[in-house]
């Protein structure tokens, strides 16, 4: 019975979600597996494996071939580098020990530019947020800036509105003056 490791899609629509499972190969994609051997979320940046190396390794050993999504997997989480530490073992040029440190060295190694990963990412998203924070300030005082000159206008405007009316206020007193002036003309005539 030939047996593969692939993936088996699980999730919503839009939001898949992945096991990892050593599966018969006339199963169907999202049918009956054999054993599931972890899950993979490619939601997350960067995307979350969690896998059982030991029996990826087993399944490796016994002729389960992976598919190419599931070879990458297993690549990223060193399945396929222990399994070849341990056919060094099984052939003589290393030790177990030898190969266990050499695992833990790259297992070490590989957490390491994952961590570098994160970190540049969280970085990169401080300085989108401050940047962000940053033109929105410039956004603002923009706005206060625009808007102190027509509220200078406006208040120019009441200026204006108010010396008006006292001109209009002196020109109608002369006008009211004027009768009062004639009659005082007439009486000196």
């Amino acid at each position: 019975m030939p047996v593969k490791i692939r993936l088996q899609r699980h999730g919503k629509k839009g939001k898949p979600f992945y096991w990892v499972v050593a599966a018969d190969v006339r199963a169907k994609r999202d049918g009956k597996f054999l054993e599931k051997l972890g899950t993979y979320n490619p939601n997350t940046n960067p995307a979350t494996i969690n896998l059982d190396v030991d029996g990826s390794v087993k399944w490796l050993q016994n002729g389960a071939q992976p598919t190419d999504t599931a070879r990458a997997i297993l690549s990223y989480k060193g399945v396929l580098m222990k399994h070849h530490l341990l056919g060094g073992v099984r052939k003589g040029a290393l030790t177990e020990e030898q190969a266990e440190e050499k695992f833990k060295a790259w297992l070490e190694e590989k957490e390491q530019k994952i961590q570098d990963k994160k970190e540049g990412l969280s970085k990169a998203e401080a300085e989108a947020r401050a940047k962000a924070l940053e033109a929105e300030k410039e956004a603002n005082e923009k706005r206060a800036a625009a808007a102190l000159p027509e509220e200078e206008v406006a208040e120019e405007a009441a200026e204006e509105t108010a010396e008006a009316a006292t001109e209009e206020t002196a020109e109608e007193a002369p006008v009211e003056k004027a009768p009062a002036a004639e009659e005082a003309d007439k009486k000196e005539e």
